[in-house]
């Protein structure tokens, strides 16, 4: 019974993943969207674009990864991706995050999660690779149909832009040219410096 508590108790944690707010507004100019929705996303993306994947993929391990990967942010917060100063902290806070959320589970699953967190963020396999380009272009598209609102808003760069990107091209050569082509647009409409 202690394992099962254990499970649910993670399971009802992880709930509080719907209440940490990205940057990133809906499709439609629509409320901020949160961590859960996010991974969701990814998630699904991952699946229907596998075929774009620079290399073979277990993509059960890419959906899991999409789906564990900012469970830490319950506790860190969301560090948008074009703040400097919160990047300084962002690994120490997830760090402890971390640790903190997944030794809620049985000591196998803790160790499992873990793993596939800390392969995400390596970034050293092919489904973490292709994992990372989910989670730069999720955003990026949600932005484009928005009219890079989000952008201008925060006054982002298209180097910025272009600095995020660079993984997206380790995951999919496809999918970073269709990346491309957005920036490139939204640099030609003055939504990116």
């Amino acid at each position: 019974m202690d394992r099962l508590e254990r499970q649910l108790g993670f399971a009802l944690e992880i709930d509080k993943e719907k209440n940490v707010f990205r940057q990133t507004h809906l499709s439609g100019h629509g409320r901020n969207e949160n961590d859960a929705e996010h991974a969701w996303h990814m998630a699904v993306m991952s699946y229907i674009l596998r075929e774009y994947a620079n290399e073979e993929v277990d993509i059960a391990r890419v959906m899991l990864m999409c789906l564990i990967h900012d469970i830490v942010e319950i506790d860190a917060g969301d560090t948008y991706a074009y703040d400097e100063a919160g990047k300084k902290t962002q690994s120490e806070r997830e760090e402890a995050a971390k640790q903190r959320i997944f030794s809620m589970l049985p000591d196998d699953q803790r160790d499992e999660l873990t793993a596939l967190f800390d392969e995400f963020e390596a970034g050293e396999t092919a489904e973490a690779r292709y994992a990372h380009a989910m989670d730069n272009l999720q955003p990026l598209i949600l932005n484009n149909s928005n009219d890079g609102s989000d952008w201008r808003e925060h006054g982002v760069s298209a180097r910025q832009v272009y600095g995020r990107q660079e993984k997206t091209k380790l995951g999919s050569k496809k999918l970073y040219e269709i990346t491309d082509s957005i920036i490139k647009k939204h640099i030609e409409k003055g939504n990116l410096k």
